[in-house]
């Protein structure tokens, strides 16, 4: 029964079109920043497990302190190489969500 419950969910996700919310990002500077936000977040999983494999030992390192400020570090880094351009993730979604709001509904 729970196998049936489950390709019913999922033949209906499948059918199911996304529709954008009412006042939508249209405008191509609110697209912009919103895929530059998001290639930030991806950067800033990338960078997180970057950082996971580094040790942080020493006479001023450590301690519950460092993991907080070492989490805000990673996401202002992640920020700032997403404005200077990324790696080109944001264009490529820029595109896509323009392409995507294009089409009739």
């Amino acid at each position: 029964m729970n196998a049936l419950a489950d390709l019913q969910l999922s033949s209906a996700l499948s059918q199911a079109k996304p529709k954008l919310p009412s006042g939508s990002a249209t405008n191509p500077d609110q697209v912009d920043k919103v895929a530059k936000d998001f290639e930030a977040v991806f950067i800033n999983e990338i960078m997180g497990a970057m950082f996971e494999g580094v040790s942080s030992g020493g006479a001023f390192g450590g301690g519950p302190g460092e993991t907080i400020f070492r989490s805000m570090m990673i996401e202002r880094y992640s920020k700032t190489i997403a404005a200077q351009g990324g790696f080109g993730l944001a264009a490529a979604v820029k595109r896509e969500l323009l392409h995507v709001q294009e089409k009739p509904q």
